[in-house]
């Protein structure tokens, strides 16, 4: 059974195997979008894409390669975030992984202020490469473990990095999807917005459209998002959770039963 999208995931243990944590259904869900033969890299502070990209590493992409942020074992690069960035530039990444403080129906990001720009009523963390990154990775996949009003809003207060940009400008890549506790969206080129893919099991369409601050089209025949089958929970609880366990202990304990 799926977590509740409400509840934090709980600290699980041992009789715990046939809860499925709301980390562990997104990271299957990010697993999908991942595929072989990709440069497949995480950034910062994203401890879910980096279960979702190991664990399509260990099943169905066995030659992608994993590029992890703070990751001796998979973090190639040497010479600092310098050298990734000059990676991503040359058009080798294929494939990237972005949140947001806020993110809106556009598909536009938000990491530097929410509130007026002079008066801010919160300052968030910042772009860092996030702007680039959107550009030059060639499918994006943009992630967030809170679905309310707050976040999914009609319009950014401060684009961090644009959904999308005018023909002149070069941009090899984009936003692909953004997968929610609640629900995948798809963006859509010709619309240049998000539209609903799919529903996680037990989530409704009122359900969503209470926790969005957009119109949305769902419905009860939107179709329900696979949850993860026995073999991928079984991957997320005996390779996945040690291998992240080095990188983020505190959320490798909470966030994967013990098989």
């Amino acid at each position: 059974m799926m977590a509740d999208p409400d509840a934090r995931s709980r600290p699980a243990g041992a009789g715990d195997a046939g809860y499925t944590t709301t980390e562990e259904f997104m990271a299957a869900a990010i697993a999908r979008e991942v595929r072989d033969g990709e440069q497949a890299a995480v950034g910062t502070i994203s401890p879910i894409p980096a279960a979702g990209v190991l664990l399509a590493y260990w099943s169905h992409a066995p030659r992608v390669r994993p590029i992890i942020i703070n990751s001796d074992e998979w973090w190639p690069f040497r010479l600092g975030s310098k050298e990734f960035y000059e990676f991503a530039q040359k058009g080798r990444l294929d494939l990237f992984f972005l949140s947001g403080g806020q993110i809106d129906r556009w598909g536009n990001l938000n990491t530097i202020t929410v509130g007026d720009h002079e008066r801010p009523k919160l300052r968030l963390p910042g772009g860092a490469g996030s702007a680039m990154l959107y550009y030059w990775a060639k499918r994006v996949v943009v992630f967030r473990m809170e679905h309310s009003p707050k976040i999914f809003v009609e319009r950014v207060d401060c684009v961090t990095s644009p959904g999308t940009s005018p023909p002149s400008v070069t941009r090899p890549g984009g936003p692909q999807v953004v997968i929610t506790p609640l629900c995948v969206f798809g963006f859509h080129e010709e619309e240049r917005a998000l539209r609903v893919e799919s529903l996680h099991p037990g989530v409704s369409p009122e359900d969503l459209r209470a926790r969005t601050g957009f119109p949305l089209a769902v419905s009860a025949s939107t179709p329900v998002t696979p949850a993860p089958t026995p073999e991928q929970l079984e991957l997320l609880r005996t390779r996945v959770r040690p291998a992240l366990a080095r990188i983020y202990p505190v959320f490798a304990r909470s966030a994967f039963p013990v098989a």
